[in-house]
Parts: structure tokens; sequence; C-alpha cells
């Protein structure tokens, strides 16, 4: 084999390489956060993965949640012109729009204020414990960034809250001003009352113990409660959705199906509306993309 040929195989390689180390571990240093407007952690290596279309749905078609809505815009539009502004815990009933509406209030804010820069960065459950990290790429960059962790609790003997606590508002640095976060979670106290019991009884002081527990939740200045939707709301929902993907089928027939959907299901939720007008889309030979 030549040198010329040696020396082009060396060059793909280092290629292959690279690519196989952003993915799979590597140290990524590169993070260009102009190159979206939505992220992805990857704590592995460090690196924040840029979402080219983000999986949302448009506010207008989240139903039955109107005043937690206003707040959560609201608050969104503050931090954004760089007012004074809160960390959001959107707790409650599974399905009912707690992680469409941070995605949908980020491009509702964006498309208003579009000089802001604002980014949506998501950080999974497990990688909490690197948000001062995150946070130290975050400090010295330009833009606002809304750090998103959905479905936030966490379980017996994980010590990771302590990290989200501090990261919240504590510390020397605290938190900087360019950064808000935003969590949803099932459960308004984000921690097991087991959890919270086991360490009243085996404490020096019970109520110290607990309060420590407790006060993760304090560190979210506002408490966005989202409760099961009434029959009206949820048919609400699948009208907007038929309406947003035209799909030709009567009023009295849509009610009547979309009931009988949710006494299937035993529940009703923005999730089980969507699901239904999935079914409904498919049956109809039409796509919902």
């Amino acid at each position: 084999m030549s040198d010329d040929a040696i020396t082009l195989l060396n060059q793909k390689l280092d290629r292959l390489t690279n690519v196989l180390e952003k993915h799979f571990g590597g140290h990524v240093t590169d993070n260009d956060l102009s190159s979206a407007s939505a992220f992805v952690w990857q704590a592995e290596n460090t690196w924040l993965q840029p979402v080219p279309k983000v999986n949302r749905v448009s506010l207008e078609l989240l139903k039955g949640i109107d005043n937690v809505r206003d707040i959560l815009i609201d608050n969104t539009e503050r931090f954004a012109n760089s007012y004074a502004a809160n960390n959001a815990l959107l707790w409650g009933a599974r399905g009912m729009g707690k992680s469409s509406l941070v995605k949908a209030a980020h491009a509702h804010v964006l498309n208003k204020i579009p000089d802001s820069n604002l980014k949506l960065i998501e950080i999974h459950r497990e990688d909490i414990d690197t948000l001062p990290a995150l946070l130290g790429i975050l400090r010295n960059s330009d833009c606002k960034a809304i750090l998103f962790c959905d479905d936030l609790s966490f379980d017996n003997d994980d010590t990771s809250y302590k990290s989200l606590k501090a990261a919240l508002d504590g510390g020397v640095e605290g938190r900087p001003d360019n950064v808000i976060f935003y969590a949803t979670s099932n459960r308004r106290h984000l921690l097991p009352r087991d959890m919270m019991e086991n360490e009243r009884s085996t404490a020096i002081n019970p109520s110290e113990a607990v309060e420590e527990k407790v006060s993760l939740s304090d560190r979210f200045g506002l408490w966005l409660g989202f409760h099961k939707c009434s029959q009206d709301d949820y048919l609400a929902m699948v009208s907007g959705y038929v309406e947003q993907l035209e799909i030709d089928i009567t009023p009295e027939q849509l009610r009547a199906e979309a009931l009988e959907w949710a006494t299937t299901r035993g529940s009703r939720s923005g999730r089980v509306a969507w699901q239904f007008v999935q079914d409904l889309a498919g049956r109809e030979k039409q796509n919902t993309a």
C-alpha cells in the first residue's frame, strides 16, 4: 500500500473515531448554541445535542389548562425580556399537557420575542447530578436557557436531589441569571411519602430531616397544578385536534366515538384525546404528522 493510500486511510479512521466519540461517549467540547433553538443535554460527553425539529403541539390545542398556561407564558416572557422570573414545577395528573405546555410556551415566546435568543434544553432525570457542568457552559453564553426536566422525581436512597437544590438557587455562585428551570412531575413534593417518613423515623431531629426533603419543591417559585379534565374539556381537545387535521366527521359521530374511546381507556386527558384522534385519522387513511 502506497504512502498516499495509508494517509487517506488514517484520515478516514480519524473522522470515524470522531463520529463514534460524539455519539458513544467521547468528550465533545464544541457546543454551538447558535445551531438550534432546542437541545438535549448529553451528560456523558458534556454535549448539547441540537434538536432540529421539536416534538410539540401548538398552544391553541392545549385545552382545559387556561390559567396555568397564562401563568407559565407570562413567566417565560418576563424571563425572555431579562426581567425577574421564577423556576416552575408543573405537577399533577398524567396526560394533561404538562410537558406539552413547556415546549409550546417556549415556541410561543420565541416567536413573540425573536431577539431574546431563548433556548430550550432538556436534561434527563438521571443526569441531574451533572447540572453544575451544564450551568458552567451556559453561564458564559449570551443566550437565555430554559432547563427542562420531564417527569422529575426521586426514589429512596437517591441523593441527587441535593445537586438540584444547589443548582436552583444555592451554592456560592447560585443559578446564572440567564438560566431558569422548568420541571414536570406527578408528585407535588417530588419525593415519595415513604422516603420522607423514613427520614422522620431515623433522624435525630425528625422535623428538620423532613424539612430538607420538602424544601426541594420550595426552590420552585411557581407550582402549577394540572388536574383531571372534565368531559367538556376532553371533547374540546378532540375537536381541536380534528379541526387542525381537517378530518371529515360529523359532530354527533365524533362525540359518540370520543366518549366511547375514553370509556374503554377508563380516563379522560389530553393524551387520551390525542390517541383517539390518531386512531380516527388512521381509519380515515390520514396522517397526524
